[in-house]
């Protein structure tokens, strides 16, 4: 299979799914303003709508969008019933629930806040996310969303989450929320996920994690540690 990617994007949720099932991936970086992937194709030949994740299988079949792709991640692996409960049970719809809550009222207005076009509305949008993780600091049913097993939801808000240093939100506001990018941050595959696509922690924040160029174009201090 083949992941088509971008260092630190919500691309990265699959990404981390992968390594934390031991699945087989091929990970092929997209140049978001050519929209050439690093082997020389033509990005939006494979998804018309030119932004990553999408996922290319053994067959030959594409299949975009994160939370799918997460989904049908974790049904290829044997391993997948740890992340993504049994279909036809409370759990598996607990989990496709926070997928949704996820990519609708955190990831999209979360993408705005980096867009200079919606400058004007950017004071409303953050009062929106801020109201949404009032909600989500009390939701946490253990070290994760929904319990002690780590599913394919958290993977999916921890990247979210990890853009909040640049978008002017401060985690620390929400203590269950920070803790939790700590808890996920430290995981081994996880970190092997960070190290692939070479993203650095700076020591001022601890838990977040960008690529170097984007930390020194962004005015970030500190010293550059590795995942």
């Amino acid at each position: 299979m083949k992941l088509y990617m971008h260092p630190a994007a919500c691309s990265l949720s699959p990404h981390i799914v992968c390594r934390e099932l031991g699945l087989d991936i091929e990970l092929v970086e997209v140049d978001r303003k050519t929209h050439r992937t690093s082997s020389g194709d033509d990005y939006l030949a494979i998804n018309g709508n030119g932004y990553v994740p999408a996922l290319m299988l053994d067959d030959g079949s594409i299949l975009t969008e994160g939370p799918a792709i997460v989904q049908l991640l974790a049904e290829c692996s044997p391993e997948g019933s740890r992340m993504l409960p049994k279909a036809g049970t409370y759990a598996r719809n607990q989990v496709q629930s926070y997928l949704n809550f996820i990519t609708s009222e955190l990831h999209k207005p979360m993408a705005m806040l980096f867009n200079s076009a919606y400058e004007g509305a950017h004071a409303g949008i953050h009062a929106l996310v801020s109201k949404r993780l009032d909600w989500l600091n009390g939701r946490f049913a253990g070290a994760y969303l929904t319990g002690d097993d780590f599913t394919i939801a958290d993977a999916y808000l921890f990247v979210c989450l990890n853009w909040s240093p640049w978008i002017k939100i401060d985690l620390t506001r929400w203590p269950a929320v920070h803790g939790f990018m700590a808890r996920v941050g430290a995981r081994p595959k996880v970190r092997q996920a960070l190290q692939e696509e070479d993203l650095e922690a700076f020591e001022a924040d601890g838990i977040f994690f960008a690529p170097q160029s984007y930390i020194a174009s962004a005015g970030r201090s500190g010293t550059p540690v590795r995942p």
